[in-house]
């Protein structure tokens, strides 16, 4: 699934290339998305005009003209391409006046096409209970401290609490848990503040080098192009078994709330 930096590799190329540009028509399939796309809706902005691209947590929001908005979650496989419609897992197509095409491919169809009014936006359920942003100052080792408390869950599941703080997905956990040397099993409540405040920075820094790179190409999302390119840079995630980058024993793996966890026992604690 793309995660924080995939979708803001997206938003980023849409501030770039999108912003100031005119509807001309949009077309939909007639395929169900996770929710039915909203096709009167959708059909209705022609003629309206792109003015920011913006993101929360892992959905995209495309401000218009009319203060309506576009919301968009890639799911697990979508994507936001410019490039000619018409191919099998278009659900939807934007032709704009400029003679570009703006789609919305999505394959395994998990993705999220909305159009909001200002008032809809506000009361959407889909943001109205996302935590803080990571990148943002808000998170840090005070608020991190205080989510955790008395806590006994493992602290890999805490960090990818989407109540608590937004967009640390599986692969960024792991790799933010290996750098702060932190276990992904250790119960949150039982971690010093100081170590805290390296996770916190470890997180940071994770996310910004995989948004510096693209994001990771994973199974379920290729990217654009030739694809993110921070798995280059993975030091545990999808390793179990390959020699650690520090100590060199085997990378270990085991499973957390569903997700596969990747992590090395000397040098996480």
């Amino acid at each position: 699934m793309p995660e924080l930096p995939e979708v803001e590799t997206v938003r980023r190329a849409m501030q770039q290339h999108l912003v100031g540009c005119e509807i001309a028509a949009v077309t939909t399939s007639d395929k169900r998305l996770r929710e039915p796309l909203p096709r009167k809706r959708l059909s209705a902005l022609k003629g309206d005009r792109f003015t920011a691209a913006q993101r929360r947590a892992k959905y995209l929001l495309l401000t218009l003209a009319s203060e309506k908005t576009l919301l968009i979650h890639l799911g697990m496989s979508g994507n936001l391409l410019l490039r000619p419609g018409g191919e099998k897992h278009d659900h939807v197509v934007f032709e704009l006046t400029d003679g570009a095409t703006l789609v919305f491919s999505d394959p395994r169809r998990f993705g999220l096409v909305l159009v909001l009014t200002a008032a809809e936006l506000q009361t959407c359920p889909y943001l109205t209970r996302l935590g803080v942003e990571p990148l943002s100052t808000t998170f840090d080792a005070d608020y991190l401290h205080a989510c955790c408390g008395k806590s006994t869950r493992p602290i890999k599941n805490l960090i990818m609490d989407g109540n608590l703080v937004v967009g640390v997905g599986n692969i960024y956990a792991s790799e933010a848990l290996f750098k702060a040397g932190i276990r992904p099993t250790a119960p949150a409540g039982k971690i010093s503040k100081p170590r805290l405040a390296r996770l916190v920075d470890a997180i940071k820094q994770i996310l910004r080098a995989a948004i510096r790179q693209g994001g990771t190409t994973i199974s379920d999302y290729r990217g654009s192009g030739s694809g993110g390119l921070f798995q280059q840079r993975l030091a545990v995630y999808g390793r179990a078994g390959a020699p650690c980058s520090v100590c060199q024993k085997p990378v270990q793996s085991l499973t957390l709330a569903g997700r596969n966890t990747f992590f090395c026992t000397s040098c996480q604690k």
